[in-house]
């Protein structure tokens, strides 16, 4: 597949090629140094960026090889990081089979490999035993004797799991009876990880090959943006508690789930072959300032806007509840404990290089906001926004090449201490966060100071359906979840009072754009305070729709439950478009509408019908729905937009 440009390849005058002749082909990469294992996973594609970034050479297995779904896809998310693939080296491999399953022909293309990182491995709750172990316990150790195989090896990193590996003396293999045993106590997942942790660290000690497992605790999202990708484990406690189904919280008051962000053990990961001499070592990192589970609960719930669990239950109550009352998964439950681990090795080594844990309330939040806009995985990550939609976190917060250097060469050349974030051009934009509007935690998205325009979404869906339209606009845009309605909750005051809290640090003057039953506030907020808005662009208004019957055929359908919203955000929904259709109320707009003293243009789809009693205002027609904001055509009807804004005086 083609790679994305790197540096100029022009030739200089003295280097272009004579007419008719061929052109000088490029440079072959440069042979990769590390291999990583697992590289299309969570861990393993953040750790592949770290190293890209810092110019390593990089090869990574991947099972097909070349051009593949997940080669693609793995590239498509390192260029949309900011890394140039064009390092990138892609081998066929199979963990689950002797030596890696790889041809001879990609075995030699790594021939050069001295470090190795082995990332990969099935984290699932619910496996079976066997396919458990095919991963867990026989992939590690098909990995190692793979590596003892490189003739250059300096070091394999192992990672391991948070509550295994702490046996001085590890075994292996143990007793039949004494397998069967752990994996009955603790299912497949924890068992196999434990098995595999302890194979590797024994047979490395007899095949030579030096070794250092990381034992990393819960990892959740970037320490900047939130991104994680991933939405089990921690990120199922938050969904349960975003839906209103965490009455009650597993534990103690004093049970640790330590998190550490997903950047900062990336960058680690990196630093250990250089720093870790000898033939064993063994790192636990975790983020020691992490709150005890329930403060940690309470703040997420504070910052989403949801209740916070009231009871705790002791684990071994949970175990014996049923699944369908307790809603928790058996093999979870066994990381909810009081247990506090060592982490000296690994403070070390983060001190050697300049890496210090970022602020861990800060990451929560971040890390829970993005999961919302991510939907908990079940739909498109929202990674792709525009840079001009694209809400940015505190200037305080951002990276900075001056103060965020790549981690040194060196162990024992110590750059201060920095916060783990990457280069500013490796963050994907941020797809939004929630603020407190009005009593409201509401949802927002984009530009709040100086927006261009303010986008409003009508009820049933969400700020999100207004992103493919947001990327055509000609200035940057603020975008919010009305109050109530998708990830906002309720606000306590009326929506156009809601309007006037979200303005309030604008300082420049922006279209208001509303959409549906969304016009509404947009209207009355202008003309209480025309001095604040340049113009009005209302899409398909409700107060304006004809309240004949539509056609069966014309309808769209009921929309699917989203699985981001609120609980209670379809009734609220259905509140605002009821209260939308009253006659008083559609009367009222109308009059708003025609005395409204700032321009106004609408806008409909072109299967929406005419509207009725427009005011003498200026319609236009956009291919698509109108009544539904995902259905109308976004670069048309962010074209109708801009083209109105370049007509006012802004």
């Amino acid at each position: 597949m083609p790679h994305s440009p790197g540096p100029s390849t022009d030739p200089t005058p003295s280097q272009a090629p004579t007419p008719g002749s061929a052109p000088t082909p490029p440079p072959p990469p440069s042979p990769s140094r590390t291999l990583v294992l697992g590289a299309t996973g969570f861990l393993g594609r953040w750790l592949t960026l770290e190293l890209l970034q810092r110019g390593e050479p990089v090869a990574v297995a991947v099972r097909g090889g070349h051009d593949t779904a997940r080669d693609r896809e793995l590239r498509h998310w390192l260029r949309g990081h900011g890394a140039d693939d064009g390092a990138l080296t892609t081998v066929a491999a199979d963990i689950t089979l002797p030596g890696l399953g790889l041809s001879a022909a990609d075995d030699a293309r790594l021939g050069a490999v001295r470090d190795i990182h082995n990332l990969a491995a099935l984290y699932r709750f619910g496996l079976g035993r066997t396919e458990a172990e095919a991963a867990n316990v026989d992939g590690a150790l098909h990995a190692l004797h793979w590596a003892a195989t490189r003739p250059d090896l300096r070091r394999l990193v192992h990672l391991s799991g948070y509550r295994v590996g702490r046996d001085a003396a590890p075994r292996y293999p143990l007793p039949t009876a004494e397998t069967d045993a752990l994996y009955a106590r603790l299912g497949a997942y924890e068992a196999s990880k434990q098995l595999g942790d302890a194979a590797v660290r024994v047979t490395a000690h007899t095949l030579g090959v030096p070794l250092t497992t990381v034992n990393p605790s819960s990892v959740i999202g970037h320490s900047v943006t939130g991104e994680a990708g991933q939405y089990i484990g921690p990120a199922e406690l938050v969904h349960q508690l975003w839906r209103g189904r965490l009455p009650a919280l597993p534990g103690t008051a004093r049970t640790f789930l330590p998190v550490v962000a997903i950047d900062y053990l990336a960058r680690f990961l990196a630093a250990v072959p250089e720093f870790d001499q000898g033939p064993a070592h063994a790192h636990t990192v975790l983020d020691p300032a992490t709150p005890h589970l329930p403060d940690l609960i309470a703040l997420l719930a504070e910052h989403l806007g949801v209740p916070a669990p009231r009871r705790l239950v002791p684990v071994g109550l949970v175990r014996r509840l049923p699944r369908a009352l307790t809603g928790a998964d058996p093999e979870t439950l066994s990381f909810l404990s009081e247990d506090t681990y060592a982490t000296d090795s690994a403070d070390r080594l983060a001190a050697a290089v300049g890496l210090v844990h970022p602020p861990v309330t800060d990451l929560l939040r971040r890390w829970s906001s993005r999961l919302v806009a991510d939907r908990f995985g079940a739909g498109p990550p929202a990674t792709d926004t525009h840079p001009d939609t694209a809400l940015q976190p505190n200037a305080a917060l951002q990276p900075n090449a001056a103060t965020h250097p790549n981690a040194p060469a060196h162990p024992n050349a110590a750059p201060p201490a920095t916060p783990a974030t990457p280069r500013a051009s490796s963050a994907p934009p941020h797809p939004g966060e929630f603020a407190s509007v009005a009593g409201s935690r509401t949802h927002l998205t984009g530009e709040r100071e100086c927006p261009g325009y303010v986008l409003l979404h009508g009820p049933g869906e969400d700020a999100d359906a207004w992103h493919p339209a947001a990327e055509h606009l000609d200035a940057p845009a603020l975008l919010a979840d009305l109050p109530g309605l998708a990830r906002s909750s309720p606000a306590s005051m009326a929506p156009d009072d809601w309007l006037a809290e979200l303005l309030a640090p604008v300082r420049s003057r922006p279209v208001l754009v509303g959409h549906a039953a969304g016009a509404a506030p947009v209207l009355q907020y202008a003309a209480a305070h025309p001095e604040r808005v340049a113009g009005l662009v209302l899409v398909a208004p409700e107060f304006l729709r004809p309240r004949r019957p539509r056609p069966p055929h014309a309808s769209p359908g009921p929309t699917p439950r989203d699985p981001a919203h609120r609980p209670g955000a379809d009734r609220r929904a259905a509140q605002w478009l009821r209260r939308a259709r009253r006659p008083a109320e559609r009367v009222s707009l109308v009059r708003l509408l025609v005395s409204c003293p700032v321009p106004v243009r609408l806008v409909v789809g072109e299967s929406d019908g005419p509207l009725e009693q427009p005011g003498g205002r200026t319609v236009r027609t956009v291919p698509g729905d109108g009544r539904r904001l995902r259905l109308l055509h976004p670069g048309e009807l962010a074209q109708t937009i801009a083209e109105f804004g370049r007509t006012l005086d802004r």
